[in-house]
């Protein structure tokens, strides 16, 4: 029986007929809504149909095989390679279409903001020789709860009519809104006509267009102590246009769980440069370290991993994990405890831990230049020496924790660095005898006068710092002489230097067995420190700066190395660490860099905390937190550690105020932490040494040329245009690490999408487009003002938040600036 279609109170019916046993027809009716609902979308859209080839021969000796394309509606190119046993080869490249007799292919964007209206589109093809009318549907759904969202994106007319002539195509166009109750948005879009259909499923992220901002309280008790702390910014909050998200109340009697609980952080961390390319092996190195010799924490893995779970749409798709964790780092928050602690067991499955050592430490050799030394980004014509020594030092800490066992590969490429910063040291040792030779013949005395005044620099001491994690590379005798020079200047210049140095310079010279100079150091650090019960040791000149030398987190990590070395004074080290605890924010330190000596400098001499359990007594607000008598709150075992949190309309402002209370010996510490999304226009930036300034013009051909135009309020947008996105950077001193991070409208697709290191102006920068922004990484960027541009083109229609443009010291995340944001209209 043929399908037939009638109008019904304005409404399709398909009407089907089916012969029954006892020969009368049977007429059943269903909705078209109903049947474009069962169209199979497409999901699969990878950019390569990978298969292993199972090849069978006919008796004629024709080859053939077969395997299954990913369902994008594309072109593809399939390159053949045969030789023979002797070695003749021949190559061939076929190209093939993947299309249907009807097809859908929507123009979605790379991403969604909150409060954006978008217009979301879709072409739809007919490669049959005959008129087609048919429907349109698109259904909405949250892609982490599986919820149908059409109502809450005010998709109300999901349906739409279409006409589409033979060989020819049509557009269908829905209308949405997006609100700030969704994460990420799943669409499908689907289409039939008479018996041909086709859909497309995916997913996109809904960035916000808010600033998640972070207030810290820091909390601390000793021996048999109670005391009372309060979050003032959270009392005294009276901002209309402020969101709560979330209030965390973390208490632990086990600094080392805070280095655990800083790797995934590490491991995850998105960005490919040397540094934090080795961060990631690092974290994975330390993680295997950890787990496999201390059983309770591997214990309390084993049980967050032991119960299976569902991962959602949102978990399969690691490009648009890997968006959200860059743009949306919140996102994770929104999961259960349990999730939350099954993902971090997760990254610590041993086999996992293995593969991304691995995987870290290939990419870390290919980015190795041929001289030995790692530029910041690969693709930069010049090596970094600071970014050298940072990773030749770093596995010098894993060897001290214990680590050895690196395979040959690691071992060359770790001799390659150690040999190539012996060079530089060499270089800067020469240059200096060459200068001093000028005098020799002039004045011996004013030679001799010249060497013995003070020559030391940075360089030269974190040099001396990380060779002496090398003894078993020897120096040949030209580097030893000016290493010895180096650390003469070293015994009488110390006290010269900030306290960065001054740790480095004992530890060195110490390991080099000149003690009594260390001891003398270490006597006098000792007596510029600041002891008290609630920071802990630590020391007022330990403040930000511009270099790498002035960071605060990784002074104190040195320091706490230096001590525990020398020293080996417990109560000592356990001051040092309390201070460190107290810089630590939400789930990480503030940099990956920071997080990888705060991780050392915490496990050092770290064993012995991990038996420590004793619980303490904690009121918020009204309420008295009892881990043991509430079932949603578990104290890990062996660690002494909870965490509980509050969501939302939940937080009051009575909450700012918690009170500690700790039973017997020991110490117990933890934090408060606020979290909170306000308008850009509503925060304020520190005073920096960097200013930023973002326009946008639209880009149009004139009888003189391309003519930019600034885009205000009322020029007018259409799908198709080319913008062009100016940046302005003003410096006022010299700075070093630079990333600028320029957020971009959902609306909008960038031209150049191939990530690469450029030069503009005698700067050397890395830019990286990513979904939702372009990254700009600069090595160094001295005093000036420089100008940046790139194009996009118009994708999508209606009203969007252009976001803002970030600019940020890596290793000094205090110096910052911002841009402010901007909307756009566009129309179709």
């Amino acid at each position: 029986f043929k399908t037939l279609e009638v109008l019904k109170d304005s409404a399709k019916i398909a009407i089907y007929g089916a012969k029954g046993a006892n020969g009368v027809i049977i007429i059943t009716t269903k909705s078209i809504d109903d049947e474009l609902k069962e169209v199979k979308a497409r999901k699969n859209f990878k950019e390569t149909a990978f298969f292993f080839p199972h090849l069978k021969t006919d008796k004629n000796g024709k080859v053939s095989f077969s395997f299954t394309m990913p369902e994008a509606l594309t072109r593809w190119k399939l390159q053949l390679l045969a030789h023979t046993q002797q070695l003749q080869s021949a190559t061939k490249t076929l190209q093939t279409v993947t299309q249907k007799e009807l097809m859908v292919l929507p123009n979605a964007p790379r991403f969604l903001r909150e409060g954006d209206t978008i217009t979301l589109s879709a072409k739809i093809a007919n490669l049959t020789e005959n008129m087609l009318n048919g429907m349109a549907l698109l259904t909405l759904t949250d892609a982490v709860t599986g919820k149908n969202i059409d109502i809450d994106l005010q998709n109300t007319n999901a349906s739409k009519n279409f006409t589409v002539n033979k060989n020819g195509n049509t557009n269908v166009f829905w209308h949405i809104s997006i609100p700030e109750t969704v994460q990420a948005v799943q669409y499908k879009i689907v289409a039939k006509a008479g018996n041909f259909s086709d859909g497309e499923q995916n997913v996109l992220p809904v960035l916000s267009n808010r600033m998640l901002v972070t207030e810290t309280l820091p909390m601390w008790v000793g021996s048999n102590q109670t005391k009372k702390f309060t979050l003032n910014k959270l009392k005294n909050t009276t901002s209309s246009t402020l969101k709560n998200h979330k209030l965390t109340l973390e208490i632990t009697s086990n600094p080392a769980w805070y280095a655990i609980q800083a790797l995934p952080y590490l491991m995850e961390y998105p960005y490919e440069c040397a540094e934090q390319t080795f961060s990631r092996y690092y974290a994975n190195t330390l993680a295997s370290f950890v787990t496999n010799s201390n059983p309770k924490i591997k214990e309390v893995f084993s049980n967050w991993k032991s119960s299976d779970a569902l991962l959602s749409n949102l978990e399969k798709n690691q490009e648009l994990k890997s968006l959200l964790i860059q743009e949306t780092p919140w996102l994770r928050d929104a999961q259960s405890e349990t999730e939350q602690k099954k993902r971090i067991a997760l990254l610590f499955d041993v086999a996992k831990m293995k593969n991304e050592q691995q995987k870290s430490i290939k990419k870390l050799q290919s980015i190795q230049m041929n001289s030995g030394g790692f530029p910041w980004f690969k693709g930069s014509r010049y090596e970094s020496i600071f970014i050298t020594q940072h990773i030749a030092a770093g596995f010098g800490h894993l060897q001290k924790l214990g680590i050895k066992n690196f395979d040959s590969s690691t071992k060359r490429m770790l001799k390659k660095a150690v040999l190539f910063l012996d060079k530089k040291l060499l270089d800067e040792y020469s240059y200096l005898i060459k200068r001093a030779t000028k005098y020799k013949d002039e004045n011996p005395k004013k030679h001799i006068d010249f060497l013995s005044k003070n020559h030391l620099n940075y360089f030269v001491i974190q040099y001396l710092y990380m060779r002496s994690f090398y003894k078993n590379i020897p120096l040949d005798s030209n580097i030893k002489k000016a290493a010895d020079y180096y650390k003469n200047q070293a015994t009488i210049f110390w006290n010269d230097y900030n306290l960065y140095a001054k740790g480095q310079i004992a530890l060195s010279l110490f390991r080099d067995d000149k003690k009594v100079i260390a001891n003398k150091i270490l006597n006098s650090l000792k007596e510029n420190s600041i002891v008290s019960d609630e920071l802990g040791m630590y020391w007022k000149s330990n403040t930000s700066g511009y270099h790498y030398y002035q960071a605060p987190v990784e002074t104190q990590a040195l320091l706490i190395e230096t001590f525990s070395e020398i020293e080996n004074d417990t109560k000592t080290i356990d001051n040092l660490k309390i201070w460190l605890l107290k810089n630590k924010q939400t789930n990480k330190w503030k940099t990956t860099k920071a997080t990888t000596e705060a991780v050392y400098a915490l496990l050092l001499n770290g064993s012995n905390w991990i038996s420590v359990t004793e619980a303490v007594t904690t009121k918020i607000g009204n309420t008295t937190i009892q881990p043991s008598k509430t079932p949603t709150i578990k104290t890990e075992a062996g660690s002494g550690y909870f965490k509980t949190s509050w969501n939302g309309s939940e937080i009051k402002n009575n909450m700012s105020e918690v009170t500690i209370a700790k039973t017997g010996n020991g110490i117990a510490w933890g934090g408060l932490y606020w979290q909170y999304f306000e308008n850009l226009d509503k925060i304020t930036s520190a005073e920096t040494p960097l200013k930023i300034n973002k326009k946008l013009f639209l880009k149009e051909n004139s009888d003189t040329g391309k003519q930019l135009t600034a885009i205000s309020d009322k020029t007018s947008l259409k799908i198709g245009d080319l913008l062009t996105v100016r940046i302005e950077i003003r410096a006022d001193r010299e700075l070093e690490f630079i990333h600028m991070k320029d957020l971009r409208a959902a609306g909008l697709e960038p031209i150049n999408v191939l990530s690469s290191y450029k030069w503009q102006d005698n700067l050397g920068y890395y830019q990286s487009t990513k979904d939702a922004a372009t990254n700009f990484f600069f090595d160094s960027l001295p005093k000036g003002v420089y100008v940046f541009e790139y194009d996009v083109r118009v994708n999508n229609a209606g009203n969007f938040s252009n976001g803002i443009t970030t600019i940020q010291s890596m290793y000094a995340p205090e110096f910052s600036s911002h841009s402010k944001g901007t909307r756009l209209q566009i129309n179709k």
